[in-house]
């Protein structure tokens, strides 16, 4: 994957929205105002939430990614030459976190999730 892959994949989920906020060539995805993916400058991953600090070190341990600097231990940066079918679950994972975490009212104001 590339940081391309990653934005074309982040661009089809319903919702989502790029910015930079911190300038200098982030690409950080939001849904609702709230981040669920993230590109830093380094390219070299993509940063992505998961459900828990607990489901964050099981990935380190594993080996699929490391702690995304910068982000709350329920984060993980996972590096773009991981699987490929492991990048597109946990993107997905991400979003759909993320977006349950918002508010009805605010759920209700985004397209359908398919």
């Amino acid at each position: 994957m590339t940081r391309e892959n990653v934005n074309s994949i982040c661009r089809t989920l319903p919702g989502a929205e790029w910015s930079d906020p911190w300038g200098g060539g982030h690409d950080a995805w939001k849904i609702g105002g709230k981040m669920f993916a993230c590109i830093g400058i380094a390219n070299d991953g993509v940063s992505v939430k998961t459900p828990d600090i607990e489901t964050a070190q099981m990935l380190i341990d594993a080996g699929v990614g490391v702690k995304a600097p910068y982000f709350h231990r329920s984060w993980i940066r996972l590096p773009f030459d991981c699987d490929g079918e492991e990048l597109l679950h946990r993107l997905a994972t991400s979003y759909d976190l993320v977006r349950a975490s918002l508010t009805k009212k605010a759920q209700a104001a985004l397209p359908p999730r398919s």
